[in-house]
């Protein structure tokens, strides 16, 4: 009984107790919340010189860590590609480090590099490049070696060439995959101009200009000492590392003209709304934006300040309104983004429901309005203010950053302290000045709004909003060198070689009454690609210059997949759903039709078509921007091999070549392989046995184009 009394008296206490607890605690929030100003930031001064071959040099010392990290800046940038061939330096810079040197490949460059935790790098930007080395203290002389020779003497090794350029053939390809990426890329094109170095856009027939004799030439134009600044910071003495560079570097003594200035940004204001297209996407992106300026104008740190009360983050004017409050966007922001030698840009970007498409730029608009013609308030200027110089102290938290800052501002002619002239620059800042840039720089007149989305389901029409100017999204296809010298005569042999063909097969009227082929075969893919074996249909329906519907169904060890197409859509199921077939999809679809035979074989009646001769046995066929080299038996004018480029893996181009074999009727007098060898890019990619041909049996488009 006496336990009990105690137990209820304990809980009595404790409950109290955590009454008053609970009555005496204060109420806090956050914005009572005080905090003494940042103190003045220390930045360590890096050790400048020059190397006897004219190469400049900022050394810092590090001891915190036993490591020791570089990298050199080289006046250059893909501003200097040829017009024709876009990607160069790129590719360049590229294979400056795969390609290896002149005594190692880039393999075992590799190799050597995993063995020591060591890394060295190459990397091309618009107004600069670099190669940059990374290495334990106990390990660095090794590194500085390989950084040095891969600087001074790159193998640029083909095979390495070829591999970036497939690459980039793969980028090219697949560029248009990601719809949120599309505005940005669109709306750099129009606002610095399609047709110059600031907008253009590397396509197929650039990278196949490109060649190894360019990458030397680029190399050697700009790649030299006098055109570099090489930074070094780390676990070093500064006097031991400056000999030791001088050492390295001091015998490489290559002499070049200076390189010229950048080109200048000549591109006019393109206002207006432009819309790109995209049906299987249920999100509308959109960028919108105009021409900027650089970090050394007198109004960038009001520009950057009313930047971010306009569109900076959470408490930003277009986050409240467009987001929270009305609802429309997944994501939105803006930001004055100035570049340090050439205009950079005003942007908005963000992405909308579908519905809501012309309703949030309405409501963009009307914020751009308000923030031009009205002060803001003393709280969001402080909050903007306070934003840019709480984050000031990250521009030095590491030597990393406080040493290539120095290298950037030394590389581009800035002021050493401009950091903290902008630091001054951004606590000066009024209401008045954010009204004054306001006005004077974010001008809608100027604006371009870039959308890209499916229009189908937008609530209100663009259109609405002004002239909506579209924006083609089509890759232009590579083009396809001929295969031979083209002539009249050239142009005869071929049309006879086909004449030939055609009787050969069983004749043109035969020929000619094709209107629709399936075709059912078993393949067998090599061990090299997979070893399984394919069950497949081909329905094609054969118009008047060739195949205008196609449809595949193929069944797979994982399961079936069902592609159609019209030559310009379509789509592909699998066993994870229905999708849009993809750009390179339909290149690939629209190359199968073009090669169907037996429409293929009377291409000499075909005026879309080009029929060449090359060499005594073969002809060239191409049109609509495909095209096949056709070999022929020679006993029997019967096509024997079809050689031709699609895209392949990632959507890269390779080349095909398909042997044809056990020539047999097929129905109705028609002579049809029934046997096919498939190789890619030389290796042998499988075997297909043809067991049937139907012909003529009423195909229709609505049947082919069942997604089932």
């Amino acid at each position: 009984m006496r336990f009990r009394q105690m137990k209820t008296l304990a809980l009595a206490v404790v409950f109290g107790a955590a009454a008053l607890a609970q009555k005496a605690a204060p109420s806090y929030n956050y914005k009572d919340l005080k905090f003494p100003p940042l103190g003045q930031v220390k930045v360590p001064e890096p050790t400048e010189f020059t190397l006897s071959n004219g190469m400049r040099v900022f050394l810092l010392e590090d001891h915190e860590l036993p490591l020791i990290s570089g990298s050199v800046m080289i006046r250059t940038g893909n501003l200097f590609d040829p017009p024709d061939k876009k990607g160069l330096a790129d590719v360049t810079a590229g294979v400056l480090r795969s390609g290896g040197t002149g005594a190692k490949s880039g393999d075992q460059l590799d190799e050597a590099l995993e063995n020591i935790a060591a890394s060295v790098e190459s990397n091309m930007a618009e107004t600069s490049a670099t190669v940059g080395f990374s290495a334990l203290k106990e390990t660095s002389d090794t590194a500085l070696q390989i950084f040095h020779d891969v600087l001074t003497d790159p193998g640029f090794r083909q095979d390495k060439i070829d591999l970036l350029l497939t690459q980039a053939r793969s980028g090219i390809a697949r560029r248009n995959d990601d719809a949120d990426s599309i505005p940005e890329r669109e709306l750099n094109r129009i606002i610095y101009g399609r047709d110059t170095p600031y907008g253009w856009q590397v396509e197929y027939t650039d990278l196949d200009n490109i060649r190894r004799d360019d990458l030397l030439a680029f190399y050697h134009r700009y790649y030299f000492p006098k055109n570099m600044m090489l930074e070094v910071y780390g676990d070093f003495n500064t006097a031991e590392m400056k000999d030791k560079l001088e050492k390295l570097f001091g015998g490489w003594t290559v002499e070049q003209p200076p390189v010229p200035a950048f080109p200048p940004v000549t591109a006019k204001p393109a206002p207006g709304i432009y819309l790109a297209e995209k049906d299987d996407v249920t999100q509308t992106f959109f960028s919108i934006g105009e021409l900027g300026g650089m970090l050394r104008d007198p109004d960038y740190a009001a520009l950057t300040v009313a930047a971010d009360i306009l569109g900076g983050g959470f408490r930003s004017r277009l986050f409240k309104k467009v987001r929270t409050e009305l609802g429309y966007a997944y994501n939105i922001q803006s930001g004055w983004a100035a570049n340090y030698n050439h205009p950079g840009s005003f942007r908005i970007v963000g992405s909308t429901k579908s519905m809501t498409t012309t309703e949030t730029i309405e409501a963009i608009n009307a914020e751009l309005e308000k923030i031009r013609t009205q002060e803001v308030t003393d709280e969001e200027l402080k909050e903007a203010k306070d934003g840019v110089l709480n984050a000031f102290v990250f521009n030095f938290d590491s030597p990393a950053k406080t040493l290539n800052r120095a290298l950037r501002y030394a590389y581009f002619g800035y002021p050493k302290d401009f950091v903290f002239q902008y630091q001054k620059a951004v606590e000066a800042v009024t209401r008045a000045d954010v009204l004054r840039v306001a006005k004077a720089h974010f001008l809608p007149e100027n604006l371009s709004v870039v959308a890209v989305g499916n229009p189908k389901d937008f609530g209100k029409p663009l259109s609405s909003l002004g002239k909506v100017t579209p924006i083609d999204l089509t890759i232009p296809e590579p083009k396809q060198a001929p295969a031979g010298p083209v002539s009249e005569a050239t142009k005869s042999q071929g049309a006879a070689l086909l004449a030939r063909a055609v009787d050969a097969m069983g004749g043109a009227e035969k020929l000619a009454g094709v209107k629709d082929v399936t075709r059912t075969l078993d393949m067998a893919m090599d061990p090299s690609q997979g070893g399984f074996k394919i069950k497949e249909v081909t329905q094609v329906m054969l118009g008047a210059t060739g195949a205008d519907q196609f449809r595949q169904d193929q069944e797979l060890p994982f399961g079936k997949i069902v592609a159609y197409t019209d030559g310009k859509s379509g789509f592909l199921i699998t066993p994870q759903g229905t999708v849009p077939m993809p750009a390179e999809v339909v290149r690939q679809a629209r190359g199968d039709m073009f090669r169907q035979l037996p429409a293929l074989i009377l291409a000499a009646r075909d005026s879309a078509k080009t029929v060449n001769a090359v060499g005594s046995n073969a002809v060239e066929i191409s049109g609509g921007g495909a095209s096949v080299k056709v070999e022929f038996d020679p006993a029997t004018g019967l096509p024997s091999k079809f050689e031709y480029q699609e895209p392949g893996q990632a959507g890269a181009p390779s080349q095909v070549v398909e042997t044809m074999s056990d020539w047999r009727d097929a129905g109705g007098g028609v002579k049809m392989p029934f046997k096919i060898a498939l190789e890619q890019n030389g290796k042998k990619a499988g075997d297909a046995t043809v067991s049937t041909y139907r012909f003529n049996t009423g195909l229709k488009a609505e049947d082919l184009s069942k997604k089932q």
